[in-house]
């Protein structure tokens, strides 16, 4: 998924520098929610990994 928000992130850049208005801010909203759905998937598997390990 970050993987992702990158490539919507480049598609972004590049679509600003060359003046496309709105495909650089929808490819630039599309990575942001990408990126923020990998942050709480990363931080929910984070903890549930830990609280498996502590099991054993």
């Amino acid at each position: 998924m970050l993987y992702w928000a990158i490539v919507f992130f480049v598609i972004a850049l590049i679509a600003g520098v060359f003046g496309f208005g709105g495909i650089s801010a929808a490819a630039a909203g599309i990575a942001q929610i990408l990126f923020w759905v990998f942050v709480v998937i990363f931080i929910i598997s984070l903890i549930f990994g830990l609280r498996g390990r502590r099991r054993t």
